[in-house]
């Protein structure tokens, strides 16, 4: 029992002085020295499956290219309409980016009869990779962020736009354009909270490559008021989520080399 007591007391100091670092770093902007493909000024297309899942899980990505004047373009591939209410999580996602600072005419929904959301539900690479076409060309976009072939949570829309964007790479060879990936973490990081920036900083430092960079939060509490925007979504367990979640406080991303 003493044992027990003592590791939770060790977990819980940790926790604590994680994100007191994080608090601190919020209020002088934190400076990430890999970030070399991200000192000039980009227009970045964030590509992702459903309203929230900006929120949920690339708030420390959006901070900081939003924080450096990068023009960030979020791409929505569905409109959320699992439980049938789709119109109004357009509307949260909306809100929720301009809590993020990217204004709405920069968010784009795709409302496609083969692209609903929900588990099951089978999207087409190739017609994926054409809607990313489309995006990229009206918007000069030389960088894009999306998920691992994981997707995080392992949801199938999640990782059906992965691969959506790798048929675009494998279709037009596109070798101007810089493509990262949300890194997948296991279950013990994925909880871990704040705790996890220690862990991604050490992992990072040991690829010298530049093929992964990771962003610590910077505005945690902008965050959570994205999240706060997706009412219909803001129930108890998400919200016990974005609190104990990684995702919050440090994205680790990964390039997609092609």
């Amino acid at each position: 029992m003493a044992w027990l007591v003592m590791i939770a007391s060790l977990i819980l100091v940790t926790w604590i002085v994680s994100l007191f670092t994080i608090l601190i770093l919020s209020f002088f902007p934190f400076t990430n020295h890999r970030a070399a493909p991200l000192r000039k000024r980009n227009n970045v297309l964030l590509v992702i499956a459903h309203p929230d899942d900006e929120s949920m899980f690339f708030t420390p990505t959006i901070n900081f290219l939003t924080s450096r004047r990068h023009n960030v373009q979020v791409l929505c591939l569905s409109i959320g309409d699992a439980d049938g209410k789709g119109n109004i999580r357009k509307k949260e996602l909306f809100q929720a980016c301009v809590a993020l600072k990217v204004p709405m005419q920069q968010v784009k929904i795709v409302n496609h009869p083969d692209l609903q959301d929900g588990f099951g539900k089978v999207w087409n690479h190739s017609l994926l990779a054409n809607i990313i076409e489309e995006q990229i060309t009206s918007h000069c976009i030389n960088m894009i962020i999306t998920f691992d072939n994981y997707g995080v949570s392992g949801h199938c829309n999640h990782r059906d736009v992965h691969y959506g964007v790798r048929q675009l790479l494998y279709d037009t060879l596109q070798k101007d354009i810089d493509v990262w990936e949300l890194v997948s973490t296991n279950i013990l990081r994925k909880y871990s909270g704040p705790i996890d920036i220690w862990l991604t900083m050490i992992w990072a430092m040991l690829h010298s490559s530049g093929t992964i960079q990771y962003f610590v939060n910077e505005h945690p509490r902008r965050s959570y008021r994205a999240m706060a925007q997706h009412a219909s979504q803001w129930v108890w367990f998400r919200k016990l989520f974005v609190t104990l979640s990684s995702y919050t406080y440090v994205n680790t991303l990964r390039k997609i080399q092609h």
